[in-house]
């Protein structure tokens, strides 16, 4: 990084990253971004399929660290991982639970180097309990919180999220609580170990829902949502001209409802059925087909813009394709080219959360693997390049 990360908030940090695939690479990399330097921990067996480091997926979570390999079957090589604790701040791993003993890298003995180290174990369901030993994916949590039966907003089968959301919230409540550690370390000296788990994280989102459980259990959630809580009548995604093209529509007001009924230019609309807001969320399959047969002859964008003109909310479904051609994101930078060795220049999305003194300038592509060993030995620990050489030979690095 160039000069700039002189002034990142985290630039005294050092984060040693035994972390893999979505949740633990997110949390580092938010701490790599605002300038912490992030030591990622990796081995030719595992950095395999996405967790190669010429892969997309591996680009986008582990940007701006550096990687150094070891083969922790080795017992010197998890010698060295004790030694890289003992000049680090904090340690993130992302495995089920019984991994880091079986390596003696528990944080017992890691304190015995680094008293006030920080360590944060982000694990599926947690260090303790009877499914401690669970792994568990994104879509997993969503479903066991209730995240997924949350999204119906009928009563037919539950509507699975596109994306690993609940891996991106764990990432975010590692870094939270990590940065809470860190101030705690500031004004007592002291240390901490967090038990993250992946499953209760994702739970937290579900709030109203416990709460409409607990006061209404025999209402159906689902069923009260869509009746009390989206007072909106059309209210729904609806398909557009174009491959896989969609609006999002929502007319919550009967001086909402005359405008759009302007715009569509659909005399059913005028039917009794839909002259008011509680018939028309009782008739709204019949509503919803009516507007699709609209929607579909025209863009999305010019759906959007004639209603937003009209003053009725309604926005266009983007894609990867369209957030990059974004205007209000080019505006701000949003998107910042990274140049990788191997993948040539990639399109990296800059952190919404950016500081006046901070930039995005001088990050840097996810490390090839191993890219950093060399200057994480020899110059952060110190070891002579003929015991490094050893190493080698002996298979305890690549």
């Amino acid at each position: 990084m160039d000069s700039n990360t002189d002034r990142a908030i985290l630039k005294r940090i050092r984060v040693l990253d035994f972390t893999w695939m979505l949740a633990g690479p997110y949390t580092t990399r938010v701490l790599a971004d605002f300038g912490a330097e992030v030591i990622k921990i990796q081995s030719k067996k595992t950095a395999q399929g996405v967790e190669q480091n010429n892969t997309g997926y591996f680009n986008t979570w582990n940007r701006n660290k550096r990687s150094v390999t070891l083969n922790l079957s080795h017992p010197e090589a998890r010698d060295i991982a004790m030694k890289l604790a003992a000049i680090s701040d904090v340690l993130v791993e992302s495995f089920s639970p019984r991994v880091m003993t079986n390596w003696g890298l528990t944080y017992d003995r890691l304190r015995e180097v680094k008293p006030d180290l920080i360590m944060a174990s982000i694990s599926a369901m947690g260090q303790t309990g009877p499914w401690k030993d669970f792994v568990g994916f994104g879509p997993t949590f969503h479903a066991l919180s209730g995240l997924t039966s949350a999204m119906s907003y009928g009563l037919d089968a539950p509507i699975c999220l596109g994306h690993a959301y609940g891996d991106t919230i764990v990432g975010l409540y590692g870094v939270l609580a990590i940065l809470a550690a860190l101030e705690h370390r500031d004004m007592t000296g002291e240390g901490q170990y967090i038990d993250l788990s992946a499953y209760e994280a994702v739970c937290t989102l579900l709030g109203p829902a416990f709460m409409d459980a607990a006061m209404e259990p025999e209402k159906n959630a689902r069923r009260q949502r869509c009746d009390e809580y989206n007072l909106a009548a059309p209210y729904g995604c609806y398909r557009c001209l174009g491959d896989d093209r969609w609006c999002v529509i929502a007319v919550y007001d009967e001086e909402e409802w005359q405008a759009f009924c302007r715009v569509a230019e659909q005399p059913e609309l005028r039917d009794d059925r839909f002259s008011s807001l509680a018939k028309r969320m009782e008739n709204q399959a019949e509503l919803d087909e009516l507007i699709g047969r609209w929607t579909i002859n025209h863009t999305a964008e010019r759906i959007v813009h004639r209603l937003q003109k009209a003053g009725i909310a309604a926005g266009v479904l983007q894609n990867a394709e369209d957030l990059a051609r974004d205007d209000q994101l080019a505006a701000r930078h949003f998107f910042i080219p990274l140049k990788h060795p191997i993948l040539g220049t990639t399109c990296s999305d800059r952190s919404p959360l950016m500081f006046g003194s901070q930039k995005a300038k001088g990050w840097k592509a996810a490390p090839l693997l191993g890219e950093g060993t060399h200057y994480i030995l020899a110059e952060l620990l110190g070891l002579p390049e003929a015991e490094i050489r050893s190493f080698i030979k002996k298979g305890l690095i690549g």
